[in-house]
């Protein structure tokens, strides 16, 4: 992806996929489209400027196409206060320009420069246990301090004037890893009139939190406590809905300021954490023009199901293709055990995120910093300046991505299946989990994972999205259900719709209270059952049914059928008694569709039998069923074609026949088979009539 006139956009056409306005812009005759970006996180101010050249031709040797800069650098544009040094950053987009890699901005709020804290003690943030957090890392600023706005505000709109209009410069992204909140009591009254503006009167707020409970009751908004863990339950996801609301505003403080100067196809983003859940992703993401996420194993090795689960998470915040803005050089340096990847599995991790439905791929970072906390991470440049052994699997990535790109523009992830999630729910569970093992992360995952190996494309998406195209809605522990979210289920199911929820579904209404009616709550006369009682098991106990012979260890609901309709497709065996012989999933017709619902935690091969059942009443084809099951298949597609990733997880070498002729878009010509060593990965194109 090289452009040779004077002024190099080379990566601007990268990115035009995931940036539809940039192929609106006028592009020279000899630029060459490329769907994948291949990136690195590069840090030219901890570097003379002699070195630059050097560093970016390893990148550009290695098919690196964009950069990442200035994130960190806010001590380095800004030394004194009003005193802004953005030449050293217009060098380093130049040179950046000569060796034909884009670049993304970063704006630097994420770490604070010393004279900022210290002339404006306010902007750091105040720790749970009421000191202030100090100068010397990160994240030590307070996100709701409107000095700290005004500051980080000024440095973003100082950049983007600057850079607003550069060729190079193709994207935004605001701050880094956004994670910690403030407790102090600017922040606890901000927190007191966002309650008074939503519930209008303290008799509302009280009569929804039940907050005679334990005497618990307010006179006055100022007697509303900060609570993270241990306090009412309303009041807890009130905090979390808070601080959600919080970070979109401080996002959206210096989104704007960029928005003013920047050209529109200069697309802006923030780098997400996958399933952190400090904040609710739905809301913070709801401004910014793509998603993207950090994508990182720390200790062990890739876990294909969780880790495509988590890009399908990432990729359903704006129901469109995202970024990897960070992934890990074969190591971290922040777990206890910090072993490097295989040999081969940081090419497969590329290619997962790229079946997934990424369009770039960044590694954090290119090289060694000779100080600082993150000493020790993987980086594909060290310290010396010079390659280190995971350079040239990065570099074939990124030949690999060049030759592939043509293949996959404009294609993205088409699913006949959604799975729901729910940052409300996941909180409320966490919050009292009754087993300490009923993980909701975990639950999500146990639907997913034989559902993705079947279908071979799953959307993770939040429970208010529409969902009317889909075959098969499942929403694992679907513990908080608002109205919208009801409206949502209900008018899926009458219309031809295919639900099926999980246990620990529709307990609680939107303050985080129980619902006065008994599980599935609003959605109870509609499945024609409900749950009799909830069990946290200590012992595994026998499910046996039309899926087969399951032990259940974690969870048991005991359901009970109120309509004749509703039919019981499991039932526990003998166990503590109160389940002996009850149901524990169970179905109805309901409209032109059906509701299911699961009351147990079925084992691996339970939930595989359940998946074929759910794909097969919802008119859901198995797709290459004939894979071996440590082979990971994805799809993407557009109207004219589908471009099917294989790759390889297990030990053993893999000969795959396939259905038909494909292309074989990496080794090139048609084949209708492909071996695939561990880690090995093909792309092939279906041909034109064969779909």
């Amino acid at each position: 992806m090289i452009l040779r006139n004077r002024i190099a956009l080379s990566a601007l056409v990268s990115l035009a996929l995931i940036f539809p306005a940039l192929s609106q812009a006028p592009l020279p005759s000899d630029a060459r489209r490329s769907a994948l970006g291949l990136g690195a996180a590069w840090y030219p101010e901890q570097w003379p400027e002699s070195r630059w050249d050097a560093d970016l031709t390893l990148m550009e040797q290695a098919h690196i196409n964009f950069v990442r800069v200035g994130e960190f650098a806010w001590s380095t544009i800004e030394p004194h206060e009003g005193d802004f040094h953005l030449e050293w950053l217009k060098h380093a987009v130049r040179a950046a320009e000569r060796h034909h890699i884009a670049v993304v901005i970063g704006t630097p709020s994420a770490a604070p420069p010393a004279w900022l804290t210290q002339k404006y003690p306010e902007t750091l943030r105040t720790m749970e246990n009421g000191r202030k957090d100090g100068h010397g890392s990160r994240q030590q600023f307070d996100w709701s301090d409107p000095k700290y706005r005004e500051l980080s505000r000024r440095v973003a709109e100082k950049m983007s004037e600057a850079f607003g209009h550069d060729a190079n410069v193709v994207g935004w992204q605001i701050d880094n890893e956004y994670a910690n909140e403030s407790f102090g009591p600017s922040t606890q009254t901000q927190f007191q009139n966002w309650l008074h503006a939503k519930y209008g009167t303290l008799e509302n707020l009280n009569n929804r939190w039940t907050t005679a409970y334990w005497s618990e009751t307010y006179q006055d908004w100022n007697q509303i406590p900060i609570a993270n863990h241990g306090g009412n339950p309303g009041l807890m996801l009130n905090w979390k809905e808070f601080v959600s609301d919080t970070w979109r505003s401080y996002q959206k403080n210096q989104l704007d300021a960029i928005r003013a100067h920047a050209e529109p196809r200069q697309m802006i983003t923030t780098n997400m954490m996958g399933w952190f859940d400090a904040y609710d992703h739905y809301t913070v993401a709801q401004d910014l023009d793509f998603a993207s996420w950090d994508d990182y194993v720390g200790t062990g090795h890739l876990d294909p199901v969780r880790n495509g689960a988590t890009h399908d998470l990432t990729r359903g915040f704006l129901h469109k293709n995202f970024w990897v803005m960070e992934t890990q050089p074969g190591s971290v340096n922040w777990q206890t055990d910090n072993n490097a990847l295989d040999k081969g599995e940081v090419r497969a991790m590329a290619w997962n995120a790229i079946g997934h439905g990424s369009e770039a791929v960044e590694y954090w970072q290119w090289r060694s910093a000779l100080n600082g906390q993150e000493q020790y991470h993987g980086t594909l440049v060290g310290a010396d300046g010079t390659p280190v052994p995971l350079y040239n699997e990065v570099k074939q990535i990124g030949a690999e991505f060049e030759k592939a790109a043509p293949s996959l523009a404009e294609t993205t992830i088409q699913s006949q299946v959604a799975v729901l999630q729910d940052y409300s729910s996941r909180w409320a569970i966490n919050w009292q989990r009754h087993n300490k093992a009923f993980d909701p992360i975990d639950a999500l995952l146990s639907y997913y994972a034989p559902l993705h190996q079947l279908a071979r494309s799953v959307d993770v998406i939040s429970d208010t999205a529409p969902i009317a195209q889909y075959k098969l809605v499942v929403a694992p522990a679907l513990n908080v259900l608002t109205p919208e979210a009801t409206k949502n289920l209900q008018a899926y199911v009458l219309a031809g719709g295919n639900l099926v929820l999980g246990q620990r579904s529709a307990m609680k209404n939107e303050d985080n209270s129980l619902f006065s009616e008994r599980q599935p709550g609003p959605l109870a006369a509609m499945l024609g059952a409900r749950v009799e009682q909830f069990y946290a098991l200590d012992q595994a106990i026998p499910v046996s049914g039309v899926w087969g012979d399951a032990q259940n260890n974690i969870w048991a609901e005991q359901l009970s059928v109120t309509e004749q309709t509703t039919q019981v497709l499991m039932r526990y065996g003998a166990s503590n008694g109160w389940l002996d012989g009850q149901p524990a999933a169970v179905t109805r017709k309901v409209g032109r569709g059906t509701v299911t619902y699961i009351g147990a935690a079925l084992n691996e091969p339970a939930m595989k039998h359940a998946a074929e059942w759910m794909l097969k009443q919802s008119g859901v084809a198995t797709v290459l069923p004939e894979i071996p099951t440590d082979v990971d298949v994805t799809i993407r597609s557009n109207t004219k074609t589908r471009i099917l990733i294989l790759t390889n997880y297990g030990s053993e070498m893999h000969l795959i026949q396939l259905p038909h002729a494909m292309q074989d878009v990496l080794k090139g010509g048609d084949t209708t088979s492909v071996s695939l060593p561990r880690f090995g990965v093909a792309v092939l194109k279906e041909l034109a009539g064969t779909e």
